[in-house]
């Protein structure tokens, strides 16, 4: 028996009668504790059950959900009863996501708020913006190092701009999406300071010991993430203790084992949903737990960690979403997404392939990903991106790879070779991040122009940068652009000259807002106006496509290793359907009539609007896609 080992029912109408006395309960939330507190009770049982705490901090979280619904405005839970109508809101063909960093590209919150004309007409529906929480000066790992999750670093705004300016994209129709970094927080944070002094209350904060013995014995099985900046998974204090850095030596992991930790950061999130904010990308979500003689990523309490969040903010902010960043293997990355965890999640796998299927213009192993590793449970999407303000890790099975015969520790040598060192045949332009010369390690930085082949001048540039978001428009899930990418913006290389900065090589893909290039949006005689206009006209073939909505995806082999193919559906089996073929090669390929002999011969391209007979078989130039509807024969 654990000490929370009472009736769900019971326990949540005490503590609800017990609010109630203090403060007032009304209806709608008592409704909603009651549908999700059994949930809520029971994981709060696996993960926290023997400590003596457990009851008291369960109790107070509820209370914090109950004081932030309170405080919740009338249009906000307006918002959480319309997605309760529309709980599918997300898996709609007309979902289109950006992502960007406030200074970089708006200067401000507000710049931001001026921007959303531009954001309308681009067809965005769903706006991330980069961390833009209060941080240490200098390198703070991109924003990524929070020291308030509650004050907006003062050189962007505040967090009353924040809430305007949600409010504003709500008007347009865009979901605003802020980082949600729960692993660490900065060592300048307040439960930092208070934690490393020993206060009451918080020295259970982190995870901090007073010699070598634990972090020896936990670095055993560790593995070290930012190399150029420390050994291992820990950092020295100047008191000579020692506590858990898994990331940047300004990062400090947080200890979950305490309930103390989870109803703190619950209250953070809460308090984001009512600044108006509609998904929380929830950060590095790998590594929340540890326990020695693991590797401490993916444990099964993290799950039961982002599951219990997932019912305290279903109680007071239910429209807010989780999206899950996790990369890791394939297999653990799928176990984050479900409608009681991570509602969304990045694409990481196929994002690596579709570079991987440019570099080798073979797109076995992207087929392959596809056809295996691409269904999602339902009432759960796929992000999906061609690249990220973040590295390119080749995340690829090897045991996947292997059935092509193709050597996972070889392939992603020649792969950062391809795409930072000029290999044979390579027309990109990246640069290695973080490579490890112990384990021949390495990722890959750059824009979607520079390691398309645009700043080098190779021919096919244009059509790559095409084609990859053309595969992320129309697989399934939700495509987001890295805003910049279609205007063609290139890599920057003034970082070097940045000491906050040249440290850390991703910053040569996290340009400032490319205002010259946006200036020649509309004017074909220019790269960025004719990128611009290409990936616009396949934003709007999308919306106007209900077949791109949901994940769902039926495979289609084609006998050219430099094709991809795959069918999207409609609503029914027998109905109209979408057939993408892709080629990531450098030579035209024609795809044969019998090839196509699954479907009546009439068929319609979607971004032309011309008459297709596949009878005459389909050709497909270099890096160019088709999207034809057809009729399956049945």
């Amino acid at each position: 028996m654990t000490r929370l080992d009472t009736d769900a029912a019971a326990e949540a109408a005490r503590i609800l009668n017990r609010i109630e006395t203090e403060h007032g309960v009304d209806e709608e939330f008592a409704r909603r504790v009651e549908k999700h507190f059994p949930r809520l009770h029971a994981l709060f049982g696996r993960l926290y059950g023997d400590r003596p705490d457990a009851a008291e901090q369960l109790a107070a979280v509820i209370a914090e959900a109950a004081a932030s619904w309170r405080a919740r405005s009338l249009e906000l839970r307006a918002r959480d009863r319309l997605r309760d109508e529309d709980p599918r809101w997300f898996l709609s063909e007309r979902m289109l996501g950006g992502v960007c960093y406030v200074d970089r590209y708006a200067g401000t919150l507000q710049g931001v708020r001026e921007q959303i004309p531009y954001f309308q007409e681009l067809g965005l529906t769903y706006l991330h913006l980069m961390p833009l929480f209060d941080s240490p000066e200098g390198n703070n790992d991109g924003g990524y190092a929070v020291s308030s999750y509650r004050k907006v670093d003062e050189r962007l705004g505040t967090m009353a701009d924040l809430a305007a300016l949600a409010a504003d994209l709500r008007l347009a129709g865009i979901s605003l999406v802020v980082d949600f970094i729960f692993n660490h927080t900065s060592d300048e944070h307040e439960w930092a300071r208070k934690a490393v002094a020993g206060e009451p209350g918080y020295e259970d904060f982190y995870l901090i010991f007073p010699d070598r013995e634990m972090p020896d014995a936990y670095e055993q099985t560790t593995r070290e993430i930012f190399p150029d900046d420390h050994a291992g998974s820990f950092i020295q204090l100047p008191d000579g203790r020692w506590i858990w850095s898994t990331f940047y030596h300004f990062q400090w992991d947080l200890n979950y084992a305490n309930p103390a930790v989870f109803r703190g950061m619950a209250g953070e999130m809460l308090f984001l949903a009512n600044q108006g904010v509609e998904v929380l990308r929830m950060d590095a979500v790998a590594f929340i737990w540890k326990r020695l003689g693991t590797t401490c990523e993916s444990l099964p309490e993290a799950h039961l960690l982002l599951q219990a969040f997932n019912a305290v903010l279903r109680m007071a902010a239910p429209s807010l979403l989780f999206k899950s960043e996790a990369i890791v293997h394939p297999d653990e990355v799928i176990q984050y997404i479900s409608p009681e965890e991570c509602q969304l999640s990045y694409n990481p796998l196929q994002m690596a392939l579709t570079w991987e299927a440019l570099a080798t213009r073979d797109a076995t192993l992207l087929q392959q990903a596809l056809d295996t590793r691409h269904a999602l449970p339902d009432g759960t999407s796929w992000v999906n991106y061609v690249r990220s303000h973040d590295d390119i890790g080749w995340t690829f099975a090897d045991e996947d790879a292997a059935q092509h015969g193709v050597d996972g520790f070889a392939h992603r040598r020649f792969l950062n070779d391809f795409f930072v060192k000029g290999a044979a045949g390579s027309f990109a332009r990246g640069v290695p991040f973080q490579e490890n010369p112990k384990t021949g390690d390495a990722r890959v930085t750059g824009t979607t122009a520079s390691l398309a082949g645009i700043e080098s001048g190779d021919a096919g540039g244009e059509d790559r940068v095409v084609l990859a978001h053309a595969i992320a428009m129309s697989t399934g899930g939700m495509p987001l652009l890295y805003l910049g990418d279609e205007v063609g913006q290139l890599n920057d290389y003034t970082y070097r000259q940045n000491q906050s900065e040249a440290g850390d090589s991703r910053w040569v893909h996290r340009p400032h807002r490319p205002d010259g290039l946006y200036a020649q949006r509309n004017d074909p005689s220019t790269p960025a106006g004719r990128l611009y206009a290409r990936l616009t006209k396949l934003i709007a073939a999308r919306k106007a496509t209900p077949e791109f909505g949901g994940n769902a995806l039926i495979p289609f082999h084609c006998p050219h290793p430099g094709v991809l193919g795959y069918q999207r559906p409609g609503a029914e089996p027998w109905e109209e359907r979408v057939l993408v073929l892709a080629n990531v090669g450098d030579d035209p390929v024609f795809i044969d009539p019998l090839t196509l002999s699954g479907f009546e011969r009439h068929a319609v391209d979607i971004l032309s609007g011309a008459a297709v007979d596949l009878d005459d078989g389909v050709f497909l130039g270099a890096h160019r896609f088709t999207w034809l509807r057809v009729d399956p024969l049945w």
